[in-house]
């Protein structure tokens, strides 16, 4: 999810973490990408990664963008933007990006709200092994 970092940056709000995970896994926040924002695990496929990227942008995490962007692509900072309230997450397709792969690419489309409109956003994302470990490189928006 690059392109939603693209936008001026602004302090996120500080709020409560959720209940359930913003990334649509019947899951506790806590128990599912939760456990990777906080280190305490890391991605074992790229839509894993996909997934905890969309929840970061969510929760406004930028240090886990950041940590999980590729180094070649990865900007100086996330600028993540508060006024989008990013609402569901729907993968509409895959390639590759198992734990037997390096390279892989997630489809998705991300459902926001902003100024009481509804928004998405769609994107085709490249995702690598870098150092063992899922990254995010670089995506490619449609419609």
């Amino acid at each position: 999810m690059g392109i939603m970092s693209r936008r001026t940056r602004r302090p996120r709000p500080t709020g409560t973490t959720p209940a359930t995970c913003p990334c649509g896994l019947p899951a506790a926040y806590a128990d599912c990408c939760g456990r990777l924002h906080r280190g305490q695990a890391t991605a074992t496929t790229a839509e894993q990664l996909m997934r905890s990227r969309y929840s970061a942008f969510a929760v406004g995490d930028e240090a886990y963008l950041l940590r999980t962007w590729h180094p070649t692509t990865r900007p100086p900072g996330a600028d993540l933007d508060p006024a989008p309230r990013w609402v569901r997450l729907e993968i509409l397709g895959t390639t590759e990006g198992s734990a037997f792969h390096t390279t892989g690419t997630v489809e998705f489309r991300a459902h926001y709200t902003q100024g009481g409109r509804a928004g998405s956003l769609h994107e085709n994302s490249r995702f690598v092994r870098h150092e063992g470990a899922w990254v995010y490189l670089d995506g490619v928006t449609g419609d």
